[in-house]
């Protein structure tokens, strides 16, 4: 790889154990050396979406909009709500969708298998929307050991290892083919 790869991270899920972000936790942890995955940890404290303060957005919105922007590419890992993705992280796109960091960003789609089928399409649609760049090899469904995997069982499974450095390597690949 030429160039330093950061991937910046973000959970639709504000739990404490949260699935969705166990997976981004192992994530870092299967990530090879050259390749950096940051979690962005502040979805709680970006305030509700208000248009009226796009041209001088809150300094946590500034902060996130400035982390997209400096990361290679994008992963999130969403739970599902009610069928739809939940209200925190759509809330965080609606900030990003005036001033453009997805237009082009590589990204990532990770889900739990079977629990997330509806969230995922519903993120494909606003992200698409939003001209993101949805690589499908790194759009995956990850079927945890348990219902209440920890970050070390998933990131020690064989199959959820596999499947997570598959798609790294798939975002890593656009990456390079785009960049140069």
């Amino acid at each position: 790889m030429k160039q330093p790869f950061k991937i910046l991270a973000i959970s639709g899920s504000l739990r404490q154990a949260s699935s969705n972000t166990a997976i981004l936790n192992a994530t870092q942890q299967l990530a090879p050396a050259n390749l950096e995955v940051l979690l962005f940890e502040a979805l709680a404290e970006l305030p509700h979406f208000n248009p009226d303060l796009e041209l001088e957005p809150p300094a946590t919105v500034l902060e996130f909009q400035q982390r997209i922007q400096t990361s290679s590419a994008l992963i999130i890992s969403s739970p599902e709500y009610a069928h739809g993705v939940p209200g925190s992280l759509k809330n965080a796109l609606d900030w990003v969708v005036g001033s453009g960091e997805l237009v082009g960003k590589p990204t990532a789609l990770f889900g739990v298998t079977a629990r997330g089928a509806f969230a995922q399409a519903s993120l494909r649609e606003t992200l698409t929307v939003m001209m993101a760049n949805l690589i499908e090899g790194a759009c995956i469904q990850i079927p945890l050991p348990s219902q209440n995997s920890t970050v070390s069982e998933i990131a020690t499974d064989p199959k959820c290892s596999s499947i997570i450095k598959t798609a790294l390597e798939a975002l890593v690949t656009e990456f390079e083919q785009n960049s140069g």
